[in-house]
Parts: structure tokens; sequence; C-alpha cells
């Protein structure tokens, strides 16, 4: 999450999806402004409010507890999805369950599951926005960067980005390349649980957090 904060700029639009993503606002230096838009309606939301001044009725998408800043506002689902829709985010973070080479995404719903619906990441990956992932490189001991995807898709070819707390990879039109490593890991170490091709720089350098 610390690394994936590091994509976001001084007064940029981005909308963080549910899970790791919205831990992003605690990691930001204290006077960058950044206007973190809501799927339900929030514009400019802090980071995760202090114990004792929670407000039960700010939450963000994820039904997590947000803070609000002097230039936050609210409005409607319906406004707030027209501005994804319209293509005023520049940045979308979202988490995933899997995610291709050619950078497809699915991230909604593992079938024979509950899940009380696919929110906003379709509409989100759709609507032009540059797309980081940020999420654990594997789940159960199994490779989550794969070939094909085998979960149902949130959307094709969509994922600019993938931060893990292994390495960082970019989408390329020939596949992923690998931009960042971690401290202490090895390319070696990133093929063995990735489970595609990727290619690699003559230097690879280490990941700034």
């Amino acid at each position: 999450v610390r690394r994936a904060a590091l994509e976001l700029t001084p007064g940029m639009y981005v909308n963080l999806g549910i899970g790791m993503p919205t831990q992003i606002p605690d990691y930001l230096d204290p006077g960058m402004e950044i206007q973190v838009q809501c799927e339900n309606g929030l514009l400019g939301t802090g980071p995760s409010p202090p114990p004792g001044q929670e407000d039960p009725e700010l939450i963000n998408a994820g039904s997590e507890l947000v803070s609000f800043l002097p230039s936050s506002s609210l409005f409607s689902s319906v406004d707030s999805f027209a501005m994804i829709r319209g293509g005023h985010m520049a940045l979308t973070v979202l988490g995933a369950l899997q995610v291709s080479q050619c950078g497809d995404l699915a991230n909604w719903v593992v079938p024979g599951k509950l899940v009380r619906g696919m929110g906003g990441a379709m509409d989100l990956v759709a609507g032009g926005s540059r797309v980081v992932v940020t999420m654990q490189h594997t789940a159960k001991g199994q490779p989550k960067i794969l070939e094909h995807c085998t979960l149902p898709l949130t959307g094709r070819h969509v994922v600019n980005r993938i931060i893990t707390e292994l390495c960082v990879f970019d989408v390329t039109p020939t596949g992923l390349e690998l931009t960042e490593l971690c401290p202490g890991e090895s390319v070696s170490t990133i093929r063995a649980v990735t489970g595609c091709s990727f290619s690699v720089p003559d230097v690879v350098p280490t990941m700034q957090f």
C-alpha cells in the first residue's frame, strides 16, 4: 500500500477500490491535496479518522469510516457514476483476485460464493483512467498473476500497473515487464510465484516506499 501511494500526485482525482487501496490516504504526505472519490457520493475524503472522532454516517463505498476535509463534498451516487463514466478520474487503484499478463482484471466474484454486487469496478476500469492494481502476489500459495484469468472478468486489457509486496509489473503491449523489486527479493523468486512469463530489463530498480 505504501508503494501504491506513490502513484498519486498533487491535485489528482482518484478512486480507491475496496480493501487495500482504501488505506492509501494514510500514507500520503499531510500537505498533499488529493481528491479521493467514492462511488457512494463522496469527493475529497481524508485518512482514517482518529479514535473517538469517527462519524458513522461518513463511510466510503466499502462501508469503512472516512474523514472529511475542508474541500470535501457530498452528492448522489448518480452524480458519482457520471464522474466515473465521464472519464473524470485520473487514476483508479483496485484490489484484484487475478490479473493476466495482458492486463485482464478479475476482482468482483468467485463463482459459488455469495457476493453483494459487482460494485463500481466495471465502470471504473471502463472510464478511461489509468488503472493500478495493488494486491498480494499469491493466494493460498497460488499465483494471482497469470497467463489468463480463470475467474469472471471485470474488464479486458484494462490494468496498467501491478504492485505487490514483492515487486512492480508494468503491463506493456508485449506482456508484463518487471520494473521494481522489493528489497531482498530476486528475479528467480518472482518467477517462482508468478503464473506467466515476463520481461526483465538489464537493471531493475529497488522498490521505493
